[in-house]
């Protein structure tokens, strides 16, 4: 498909930050000039190191760029769900998860944007034509590899990568969902999200991109993810058991 002629007047972005300082304005650039009628979103979660500044003073020359401020650390999931509100209610049909530090490339941006022309959500997936993953240190890719099939085996989701953060919704999956009931806050958030889709019958597509470690800044990963994923992947699945999953 042409990359002219995608829908990127009805994309939208969203981009999570917490200081990202070394990130954003270079992220904000590289969208833009790829794709220069895209919206972006940020969801900027009071950082001190003056992420937010920069963000309000290229949106001076940029009516496409946004910036939803919040007070604290408030988490990865209440942010885009904070970001799909805000699409839904701005009338956007494509809506991307995407990370501020390159771990995702802005080049497959596109790819999963076409995707998204015949499917519902479209996953850029580290796992699918092998392991696609630049410069984790094993014991993280161990990790990660085996979330997933543990996630696949207990949910039966037909994904490889179930926790991957880059992707791509249509409006008709967003309405899907009850955003107002997602009962994950990490990185297992992103489990809940395609779980949710694929139980309702939608199409499901999963792109392969490759995932790069960050250079700059500091991973937010942090310490109860583990025991976050063992918990809410169990309660996903009898909540599905007793038809309560998108209640």
């Amino acid at each position: 498909m042409n990359i002219e002629t995608l829908p990127w007047q009805k994309t939208l972005i969203i981009i999570p930050t917490f200081n990202e300082i070394d990130n954003i304005e270079r992220m904000i650039d590289t969208i833009f000039t790829k794709y220069p009628s895209v919206s972006l979103l940020i969801i900027e979660d009071g950082s001190p190191d003056g992420t937010a500044d920069v963000v309000k003073r290229k949106m001076e020359t940029n009516d496409q760029l946004h910036i939803i401020e919040r007070t604290g650390k408030l988490g990865l999931g209440t942010a885009y769900i904070t970001g799909f509100k805000w699409a839904l209610e701005n009338g956007y049909d494509f809506v991307f998860e995407m990370d501020c530090d390159f771990s995702h490339d802005p080049d497959s941006v596109k790819d999963l944007l076409a995707a998204a022309q015949e499917n519902d959500l479209v996953i850029g997936s580290r796992y699918i034509d092998g392991i696609r993953i630049i410069n984790w240190p094993f014991r993280r890719l161990l990790l990660s590899y085996c979330a997933s099939i543990y996630t696949r085996f207990v949910t039966g989701i037909p994904v490889l990568d179930t926790t991957g953060g880059f992707k791509c919704f249509t409006r008709k999956a967003l309405e899907t969902l009850n955003l107002n009931k997602i009962i994950s806050s990490g990185y297992i958030f992103q489990l809940e999200l395609n779980y949710k889709v694929w139980d309702a019958g939608l199409k499901v597509k999963e792109v392969p991109i490759i995932f790069y470690e960050r250079r700059d800044g500091q991973s937010k990963m942090g310490g109860g993810i583990i025991f976050e994923a063992l918990f809410n992947v169990l309660k996903l699945r009898v909540l599905k058991v007793f038809g309560r999953l998108n209640a």
